[in-house]
């Protein structure tokens, strides 16, 4: 029996899936696969070789360090152990027609993934959590923008869901009450996105316009002026954080929210 030696410097789980995928060609063929993940040092490749020089066997690996994939190869040679690089070949042929110099970091394609992974599942998060929708599972959520109707609210979530970050919104009506499990959130993950009147003014009458809505009170003076009080009143009184958004765009906003939640 042939035991196949899976060396990887991530999980190998990349490698195994191809020689998985090459041994479905030979019916028959009897062999025993062993995944050898999170190799990254000297000893630890010797270890595999020296492991393998004891029966019939082949390692395929996908170091991405050029130290340790030249190690392989003479530790192979030097216990007679047949050995297949099945990256470095790829990483020097990208090398040379890219012009670069390969990073060496290893499970950076997992990470990759998962970063993929989780930016869908924020932004699914993201649409079922907007204007407040299913707010009983607003503990969920990594991130929770209040403020009132027309201050970038839904674009600023939905630009943080891209990046995988958990984000919702709620609005701040005057005669509605909060949501409690908002209310019981860590004041650091709750920011109020608030804006100057004027601006907030002109948007609201231009929507008002857009949609054939009535201008009292969506878009009066007094009725703005006091919604953003009101806003801004429960913000200083729960501790949650103010962004001023008037003048910026959403990446700006999204940025600054960035920065004060990774302090």
């Amino acid at each position: 029996m042939l035991t196949i030696f899976v060396v990887s410097d991530a999980t190998g789980e990349t490698g195994e899936r191809m020689v998985r995928a090459a041994l479905v060609q030979f019916e028959g063929a009897e062999t025993n696969i062993v995944r050898q993940g999170h190799v990254r040092s000297p000893a630890q490749v010797r270890a595999i070789v020296a492991q393998a020089a004891q029966q019939e066997s082949l390692i395929l690996h996908t170091l991405v360090s050029d130290e340790l994939r030249r190690l392989m190869l003479a530790e192979a040679r030097l216990h007679d152990v047949d050995a297949m690089d099945l990256i470095g070949p790829v990483l020097d042929r990208l090398a040379a027609r890219l012009g670069l110099t390969p990073l060496e970091k290893p499970g950076l394609f997992k990470q990759l993934v998962e970063a993929r992974s989780r930016a869908i599942e924020a932004v699914e998060f993201a649409f079922r959590h907007d204007d407040g929708q299913h707010a009983e599972e607003l503990d969920r959520a990594e991130v929770v923008l209040v403020g009132v109707s027309r201050t970038m609210k839904t674009p600023t979530m939905l630009y943080l869901a891209y990046r995988g970050w958990f984000a919702a919104n709620v609005p701040i009506v005057p005669e509605i009450s909060p949501p409690a499990r908002l209310l019981a959130l860590p004041t650091a993950r709750v920011f109020c996105l608030d804006m100057n009147l004027s601006r907030l003014l002109e948007l609201r009458r231009a929507r008002a316009e857009m949609f054939k809505l009535p201008e009292e009170p969506y878009a009066s003076l007094d009725s703005v002026r006091a919604e953003l009080l009101h806003a801004r009143q429960l913000c200083m009184e729960r501790g949650w954080r103010i962004i001023d958004v008037t003048g910026k765009s959403v990446e700006e906003v999204a940025r600054e929210i960035i920065l004060l939640l990774e302090v």
